[in-house]
């Protein structure tokens, strides 16, 4: 019994001993907060266990895991997570240096590997230099004002006329039908594809492919990482076959997939590849699919919370609508009217933190505040502090999109819901304008009270488990 013991006793320090040495290893490995040649220094912080660091830790206690550090390092500290050695930054100044700085200071995009395998190398957000040049023009074309003014607006009008028909007399799940007209209005803008088989195929890969951008890059069957690079070759597959189907055809398509097929044959823009197209598509479905389905499902939630703001929503839209016949459709100068929409739509992105954050990379030593950040670090520009900062948004955690009309609270430097510097999202407008039409027929349109008790989970990504169903009447 006592040799039992004594052996239990033995297991027990080893474990904590190896432990230790592991922890102190990523420690040494590291720097232990110093640099191996001067005296600068990096940020306090820790570095957790070798490979993994404290990624367990962040994916599990999300925004409490970055709060936590934070009281004990500030507001600049460093850790290891997704497989890298990270600085988190959540001074609104320095983030906004950061994210203006770009890489003539050193600065690229630094998202997770296992994202960067997904959506492709070509994809707008992770590329720089020159590519990135060739990519963000390819896409500021197809969104560009006239372009939404054109031809994206009305395509949105009737697409949501005919999505948010015969919901009355109905409970609905608002996550579930924002992730579907997320994506058919996607499909539909930009290779004219409607609701059916190959929509549902679309859909299914889709889910699988963005869960997989959010998982350590462990490519074993089973893993997240594995399905999501599965469901990302099926996506190019199917992508290919459209292209080839396109010219094959030789006929003219209204849509996106045309413009990116035809770039570069009036010699305005470079030409861009079939692989390039189809990064492309898919960082135009994935960010579209994510941002603006959750915007819209929170938008719904927040107004059913706060009466007075549905309200004067509902007022603004029905002062649209006095002008108009029943199936006339919204313009673009009805979108530019819509201050108080727009006004919600970014109370929104703040309050329910769609985007936590933004990811760079550093190309070179990079000194932030009296540190010298190493070269092949990331930074994480942690824009979720920002949005419930006090001194910027008097009584942060209260839905309140008046602050947005008391004051141009988009000039404001350390506004942040879009990125910032040269990529500041290019998509923003077309977006705001897709969630302004949803909200425009959804508040003209119906009533609706929530059903039950909805659970809303803000991280890795803001999401209802069991959905958000709402009992909907007519107006």
């Amino acid at each position: 019994m006592a040799l039992l013991l004594l052996a239990l006793v033995v297991v027990v320090v080893g474990v904590v001993v190896a432990s230790s040495l592991l922890l102190r290893w990523n420690e040494v490995r590291y720097g232990n907060g110093r640099r191996k040649h001067g005296d600068a220094c990096l940020p306090p912080g820790t570095m957790g266990w070798p490979l993994f660091g404290e990624t367990t830790e962040f994916l599990k206690q999300g925004p409490s895991f970055v709060k936590q550090r934070r009281l004990r390092y500030g507001r600049l500290f460093r850790t290891h997570i997704l497989g890298c050695p990270t600085v988190v930054c959540m001074d609104p100044e320095l983030n906004r240096r950061m994210l203006l700085q770009g890489e003539a200071g050193g600065m690229v995009p630094g998202y997770p590997q296992s994202m960067l395998d997904i959506l492709g190398r070509n994809n707008i957000a992770a590329v720089h230099g020159p590519l990135h040049r060739v990519m963000r023009g390819a896409m500021l074309g197809l969104v560009r004002p006239a372009a939404l003014r054109q031809s994206l607006l009305p395509k949105m009008d009737a697409f949501m006329r005919h999505h948010l028909a015969g919901w009355a007399g109905t409970v609905v799940d608002v996550q579930a039908k924002t992730k579907e007209m997320a994506l058919l209005s996607a499909l539909r803008q930009i290779a004219g594809i409607t609701a059916g088989p190959l929509s549902d195929a679309l859909q299914t890969e889709l889910y699988t492919l963005v869960l997989g951008t959010i998982s350590l890059p462990i490519n074993l069957p089973g893993t997240s990482y594995y399905q999501g690079f599965q469901a990302r070759t099926k996506l190019v597959s199917m992508l290919e076959q459209m292209i080839a189907e396109r010219r094959s055809s030789g006929e003219a398509h209204d849509d996106m997939l045309d413009a990116l097929l035809r770039s570069g044959d009036d010699g305005t823009r470079e030409k861009i590849s079939d692989e390039q197209i189809i990064d492309l598509l898919i960082a135009l479905i994935y960010s579209g699919y994510e941002t603006m389905s959750t915007t819209s499902m929170m938008a719904v939630k927040y107004l059913s919370e706060h009466p007075r703001a549905l309200q004067e929503l509902r007022r603004e839209h029905l002062d649209i609508r006095k002008g108009k016949l029943p199936e006339e459709a919204i313009g673009y100068d009805d979108f530019k009217s819509m201050s108080f929409t727009r006004a919600v739509i970014f109370e929104t992105l703040r309050l329910a933190t769609v985007v936590n954050g933004l990811l760079r990379k550093t190309t070179q030593d990079v000194e932030m505040n009296g540190y010298v950040i190493p070269k092949g670090w990331r930074i994480y520009v942690y824009t979720r502090e920002i949005n419930y900062d006090p001194f910027m948004y008097p009584d942060p955690m209260t839905f309140n999109p008046w602050r947005w009309l008391e004051k141009n609270m988009e000039s404001h430097p350390h506004f942040m819901l879009f990125g910032g510097g040269a990529r500041m999202c290019p998509g923003k407008e077309v977006g705001t304008a897709e969630i302004a039409t949803f909200l425009h027929y959804f508040v003209t349109r119906y009533r609706w009270e929530e059903e039950g008790k909805n659970t809303i989970l803000k991280f890795p990504r803001v999401e209802a488990p069991n959905g958000l169903l709402i009992r909907v009447r007519d107006c």
